[in-house]
């Protein structure tokens, strides 16, 4: 069966979520875990969007924090399939803080997320091709390929690494 390919913007997701002090240490800076929390909820809509199934969350490739995010911020999360591949999806996720007094915004964190998509059984299934409409999303895919050979060559290694002990 082959499945019908979907835009990137057919997924795209975004929330946004006002920080409290539950959310905050001491000092009012907001908790990586609560930042990392919000980025796989929303890279998670956005990989089950994609897909038309239910995802599990295979891996956080990467996450930056470029700025802290304090009590009071309102938080917007966006959320986008940058690539796919037979089952598996990298979803970009951006983390940006705005003082809701000043209008300030931030950049606060960046993450690379990585889904696989679940059949009836639990088991992988295949997703739809991604149709790239702009030079950005071409980039976006590239890129996302490069990271998934990366992915890969790095669990090869470790798999090696394993059988040889």
């Amino acid at each position: 069966m082959t499945l019908q390919p979907k835009r990137v913007r057919d997924s795209q997701t975004t929330i946004s979520h006002l920080m409290h002090i539950t959310d905050a240490n001491p000092q009012g800076n907001i908790h990586g875990g609560v930042v990392m929390r919000l980025a796989d909820e929303v890279g998670g809509i956005c990989a089950a969007r994609h897909a038309g199934r239910p995802v599990v969350t295979m891996a956080i490739d990467s996450m930056a924090f470029h700025s802290p995010i304090y009590i009071g911020n309102l938080v917007t999360v966006k959320a986008s399939v940058n690539y796919v591949g037979r089952t598996s999806m990298e979803v970009g996720v951006r983390v940006e803080a705005e003082d809701v007094l000043t209008g300030q915004v931030t950049h606060a964190n960046s993450a690379y997320l990585v889904y696989v998509a679940l059949d009836e059984n639990g088991q992988p299934a295949e997703v739809p091709p991604l149709i790239a409409e702009t030079p950005e999303e071409e980039r976006h895919m590239q890129e996302g390929k490069l990271r998934q050979q990366e992915r890969l060559r790095r669990r090869r290694e470790d798999e090696e690494r394993h059988t040889q002990h």
